[in-house]
């Protein structure tokens, strides 16, 4: 009876599975293909600072560096978009962010150097070449590390261990565009090396950079907020070389500032420590 009974059942279950519907050999590389894909909105941006990087590079090689050297600027305001509008949207994802290291390394990377050896190192030969390809390999180390320390749970969101590769890279991108006649002589293009040597160490140091990945923008904020950046934008179109030597060169300025600032706080406050403390066992003495 039992054996008619298990019997009677796998027939069941045959005739159930002949009424449904055949599944196609496409369905399962459909459904692959589905979680391979990208999310758009942050990758164009991210594409989109790729290509500036590369147009900076063909510029820089026509001799054109007013030109080339927005290009950079323009990767910057991309680089910004896309991790922000990946954060806000919720579309973070692994390849989001090995496709920013890559667009960072053209953009950031080999971009301004190429940028920086035609405008000012060429005279140098050999030694103009080498540096910067130092600033090249700076760069590459600066985005491994921030992507091993950005996965870290204790890292600090507020600072950013290094000057950031964008940063770095607005050093000779800036300086360009206020002066895109260039050097032609060995002497007058030995400080173009300071112009690079020192973001490339900047990048690869321990010191601390402020970052604006903690500014919440859909908070509430003063009215005089807006009256700044409409005073900012004002002065960035009138004088636009300018104020934007003045932001590139002040936020490298800042982390020393800021590290300065610690400092004489720290001492400040060990000072004023050991004066409550020489003052209690005096008045401990004169209370007996």
């Amino acid at each position: 009876m039992s054996h008619n009974t298990s019997q009677s059942t796998a027939a069941r279950r045959s005739r159930i599975r002949m009424l449904r519907p055949l599944r196609r050999s496409t369905d399962a590389v459909r459904r692959r293909r589905f979680r391979r894909g990208v999310y758009l909105l942050p990758s164009m941006f991210t594409m989109a600072s790729m290509f500036c990087g590369y147009a900076c590079i063909v510029y820089a090689m026509r001799g054109e560096f007013a030109t080339a050297a927005p290009f950079i600027g323009w990767a910057i305001v991309a680089d910004m978009f896309d991790g922000r509008i990946a954060r806000m949207t919720g579309t973070e994802s692994e390849f989001g962010v090995e496709f920013d290291s890559m667009a960072d390394i053209i953009s950031f990377g080999i971009a301004p150097a190429i940028l920086s050896f035609a405008w000012g190192l060429a005279p140098l030969g050999r030694l103009g070449w080498a540096v910067g390809f130092v600033f090249v390999a700076a760069a590459a180390i600066r985005l491994a590390r921030f992507n091993i320390q950005s996965a870290s749970p204790s890292q600090d969101k507020r600072y950013f261990v290094g000057m950031p590769s964008p940063a770095a890279a607005g050093i000779p991108a800036a300086t360009v565009y206020m002066y895109p006649s260039g050097f032609q002589t060995y002497s007058d293009a030995l400080p173009v090396l300071a112009m690079v040597v020192i973001p490339a160490v900047l990048m690869v140091s321990t010191i601390r950079f402020r970052g604006f990945k903690t500014i919440n923008l859909q908070a509430r904020h003063s009215y005089a907020v807006l009256v700044l950046f409409a005073i900012g934008l004002a002065l960035l179109v009138a004088h636009t070389e300018l104020v934007l030597v003045v932001l590139a060169y002040g936020y490298l300025a800042s982390a020393f500032i800021e590290m300065g600032w610690h400092k004489f706080h720290k001492r400040a406050v060990g000072s004023r420590q050991t004066a409550v403390s020489d003052t209690k066992p005096e008045q401990h003495r004169l209370a007996e």
